[in-house]
């Protein structure tokens, strides 16, 4: 199987990416921090979020010393915001547990948090030079082809397979420029040829000993996850909003938006709207939001009050619509804001 290794080696280094901006060095700080947010995320989308990241952090020390808002709010819009959390986690362990210094072998880097099998042997290879395998959701696609595995890729028998194949697929020889390359080509590939629908097989370097291509399966490979209509829940988003300020609050640390900034959900003592003087409450379009295991319909209520407003607690912030924007907000209260209130600053 090496003559796989053979031929993505010398595509990759031909076709392949090499100016991706975490590319330029080994520096396992700033591979680890582009593989966690490539996690479920496109590289074009992740491209500008890791340019603003490592300006304001440039490091593991700086990182580990910031307020956990701060990752949190550079974070605000990538989405899957455990694993900004996550990142914050493991830069103070690595900064307590290793003296700072990050650890070197796939078995150690899988021990921090947030880090699974591939993850921690991709930055075992590009840091390192490690001669480790790696089965993302793109090299999962690529060797079910190329292989002709069937069977949902989630699924523990399938997923053993492919994890037995990128083992065997190795480059034979321990050339940790051989495996970098090797490494980036499978992720390269099944980017930007042997994507989801409709992949360039004509221009696939594997094309000829593809099973996928040869017996015309390529649209049905790999096999697609059983499907399961995601449950629907519902939730009411109350925007309170006096002399042009809205009312935030932070989320607890756990559940969905831990530590985010968010409308409140629950309304308010009525005596003191009463008293602070609301008036009336205006039912804005309601919202839908999808997330990985249930989809969420959000109903925003605008409650709007004719008073100056003091804090009401330590996890609430009266502030501009502009200001918001900047703080550790999720999606839709993002689209809230812009939809609804910066027109308002006309």
């Amino acid at each position: 199987m090496s003559e796989l290794a053979d031929v993505l080696i010398v595509w990759q280094r031909k076709h392949g990416r090499h100016h991706l901006p975490w590319q330029d060095g080994n520096d396992p700080y700033a591979i680890w921090l582009s593989e966690i947010m490539l996690q479920q995320t496109q590289v074009n989308t992740v491209i500008p979020y890791y340019q603003r990241f490592i300006q304001r952090f440039p490091d593991l020390e700086s990182l580990a010393q910031a307020p956990l808002d701060d990752v949190l709010a550079l974070w605000s819009g990538l989405g899957y915001y455990t694993r900004a959390r996550n990142l914050h986690r493991a830069a103070h362990l690595i900064m307590t547990e290793y003296q700072g210094i990050f650890p070197q072998t796939r078995e150690e880097i899988q021990q921090l948090p947030g880090i699974g099998r591939s993850t921690a042997a991709a930055i075992a290879v590009f840091a390192f030079g490690q001669r480790d395998a790696i089965l993302d959701g793109n090299v999962k696609r690529v060797f079910a082809r190329y292989f002709g595995i069937t069977g949902y890729p989630g699924e523990t028998g399938t997923l053993a397979k492919l994890w037995q194949l990128a083992e065997q697929s190795l480059p034979g020889n321990d050339n940790p420029a051989d495996i970098k390359t090797y490494t980036q080509g499978l992720m390269d590939l099944g980017a930007l040829l042997c994507i989801r629908r409709n992949p360039s097989c004509e221009c696939c370097p594997l094309q000829h000993e593809c099973v996928a291509y040869r017996e015309k399966r390529v649209a049905l490979l790999p096999a697609s996850k059983p499907r399961k209509r995601l449950p629907e829940k519902q939730t009411v988003f109350m925007i309170y909003r006096a002399k042009q300020k809205l009312l935030l609050e932070k989320r607890p640390s756990q559940g969905i938006w831990g530590g985010l900034w968010c409308f409140p959900e629950n309304a308010l003592d009525k005596n003191w709207l009463t008293a602070e003087g609301s008036t009336h409450i205006v039912e804005l379009p309601r919202l839908m939001h999808t997330f990985t295991h249930f989809r969420l319909w959000i109903h925003p209520q605008l409650v709007e009050i004719n008073a100056e407003m003091d804090s009401i607690g330590k996890m609430t912030v009266w502030i501009r619509p502009e200001e918001a924007l900047d703080l550790a907000i999720p999606t839709p209260v993002r689209k809230l804001i812009l939809q609804h209130f910066l027109n308002d600053l006309n």
